[in-house]
């Protein structure tokens, strides 16, 4: 099982000389039922995976009994960790000394965990990292410096961190298409399609005083663009729960629609005295669990 770590601050060395604050996050756990158009989350469920104060955090479902998650060490680097949901037992995918992971995701042959690896002179790219434990091995040697992606046809559309940060698809060597610019770090497949949903960040509006943003999406196949709404004021993370309906969380609270609607349905919240804030989100509709990340409340 990974150490436990004071919290910490790290920064990552980018090209772009990003910033990276990160605060102390857990992973919560919570029952929940998906019927078509509907959602039903069960708050009294809620509960911690982690509890420590460290960064664990981007929660990715790589089968029906394992969560993969970045977390980090005693060290300050960050490792890629399995969590079995039948054992409650945590494993080390990655233990790097001098390298980084985030962003863990299964790609479409099921044989690896990708992850957005920090490299020792600080390049941020997409290596692949054997389920049997075997070497890992660098995807795209030429894209850099990588944010956050997702998989389409055993390849990665992803998000590329630059002025402005621009969102590709690598249909070959020879052809890697930007599919649009100032995009948001969600970045996901709609189920059961080619399409892959982001957050356009070029046309913003302001409701209640919050930020909203339009959720587009990009055939692979088709090569056509589409629309999906809009965020809810005031967050950027968005999962898909199955090929129709959205989640999103802002607070404690969750919201839901379906994709061509217009409303978002609040639905259910975390109630944890410990702690506040729901970003990232991953759903296991085998499991039917979803599993949030939360920051931990200060004194």
């Amino acid at each position: 099982m990974y150490s436990k770590i004071l919290s910490a601050f790290i920064v990552l060395t980018l090209n772009i000389n990003c910033l990276y604050a990160q605060v102390n996050t857990d992973l919560i756990v919570l029952d929940v039922k998906v019927s078509g158009s509907k959602i039903g989350v069960y708050s009294r469920t809620a509960k911690p995976i982690t509890n420590r104060e460290a960064y664990d955090n981007q929660p990715a479902f790589i089968n029906e009994k394992q969560l993969a998650f970045s977390a980090a060490d005693d060290k300050g680097n960050h490792d890629i960790i399995i969590y079995n949901f039948e054992s409650e037992k945590f494993t080390n995918l990655t233990k790097t000394p001098n390298t980084s992971e985030f962003s863990p995701s299964l790609t479409d042959c099921g044989l690896y965990v990708s992850a957005v690896t920090v490299e020792e002179d600080g390049k941020q790219r997409l290596w692949l990292y054997p389920t049997n434990f075997g070497e890992p091995e660098l995807l795209y040697d030429d894209i850099e410096p990588v944010g956050y992606y997702d998989w389409y046809d055993n390849k990665a559309a992803m998000f590329v961190l630059g002025n402005p940060n621009t969102l590709v698809y690598p249909y070959s060597k020879e052809e890697v298409l930007t599919i649009d610019e100032n995009v948001g770090r969600s970045i996901k497949r709609k189920p059961k399609s080619s399409i892959i949903t982001y957050i356009d960040k070029n046309n913003p509006v302001e409701e209640d005083g919050a930020i909203t943003y339009q959720i587009l999406g990009f055939d692979i196949e088709k090569r056509t663009h589409h629309q999906f709404g809009f965020t809810i004021p005031g967050a950027e993370d968005f999962i898909w729960l199955n090929k129709n309906l959205l989640l999103m969380a802002h607070g404690n609270q969750f919201y839901y629609r379906k994709a061509r609607d217009e409303e978002w349905i609040v639905e259910g919240n975390v109630q944890l005295q410990s702690h506040e804030g729901i970003s990232r989100m991953a759903y296991s509709p085998k499991l039917k669990k979803l599993v949030v990340v939360m920051n931990r409340k200060t004194d």
